[in-house]
């Protein structure tokens, strides 16, 4: 049998804003997926121990403080160094447009900004998601 996608909701950095990481992981629980939450105030390197001992599908970066630059690369980087390359990176929040393909470049696969459907994430992630092989 086939389990639920895994995804883990994240808050990297110290951005207090987490109403639409909340109604994301909302979203994603009601369409049946698995989802962890990591509350506020995440290090990348706690995000990527996370992601990694959870074995997610997907991470899901919220970020409004700007900081989306050096945060979402750094946790991508981490997560592929302990061997998570079959993970699916979102990232949403407020990131500028001339930002996009820096953070489609480290490994970003979709960027959500505000006001995004969650029917069209909730579909972008089944179709984009690298299903792990069962151990």
């Amino acid at each position: 049998m086939d389990r639920p996608i895994r995804v883990l909701v994240a808050k990297p950095g110290l951005d207090r804003h987490d109403r639409g990481a909340k109604v994301l992981a909302r979203a994603y629980r009601d369409a049946g997926f698995e989802v962890i939450y990591t509350g506020l105030d995440r290090s990348p390197e706690e995000i990527a121990e996370m992601a990694i001992q959870e074995d997610v599908d997907v991470v899901a970066l919220s970020i409004l403080s700007g900081a989306h630059d050096v945060l979402v690369p750094k946790v991508i980087r981490l997560c592929r160094e302990a061997g998570a390359d079959d993970v699916l990176f979102l990232a949403g929040g407020i990131i500028p447009d001339e930002d996009r393909p820096r953070l489609t470049e480290a490994g970003v696969a979709g960027v959500f900004g505000p006001g995004s459907d969650l029917d069209e994430i909730i579909r972008f992630t089944r179709e984009n998601v690298r299903r792990k092989v069962p151990r």
